[in-house]
């Protein structure tokens, strides 16, 4: 399951710990009761959208979910690396 599998173009550090990529393939067993969850935590932050699953924030939040990364680690990654998370989570989610 490669096509989860992003890869970062230095390593990122988190807590003390290096990371060269994030594996997201655990989007796969995501649930519908989790996406509702997402949806509340996503509006609960304060952020609003017409279509949640098209943000980064959004994004972040499922990501975290399916890693057991916290949000944070999502949230201040460098921008492309966000994008890069971003654009998988779109890509299952519209698949």
């Amino acid at each position: 399951m490669g096509e989860y599998k992003v890869f970062f173009k230095k390593p990122y550090r988190f807590e003390n710990e290096d990371y060269k990529e994030i594996d997201l393939s655990g989007l796969e067993d995501l649930t519908t009761n989790e996406l509702i969850s997402a949806d509340k935590q996503f509006n609960a932050s304060g952020q609003m959208a017409l279509m949640n699953e098209m943000t980064t924030g959004y994004s972040c939040i499922l990501a975290s979910k399916v890693t057991g990364k916290p949000i944070e680690f999502f949230e201040k990654l460098p921008a492309s690396e966000g994008l890069k998370v971003k654009n998988v989570v779109m890509s299952f989610l519209n698949a």
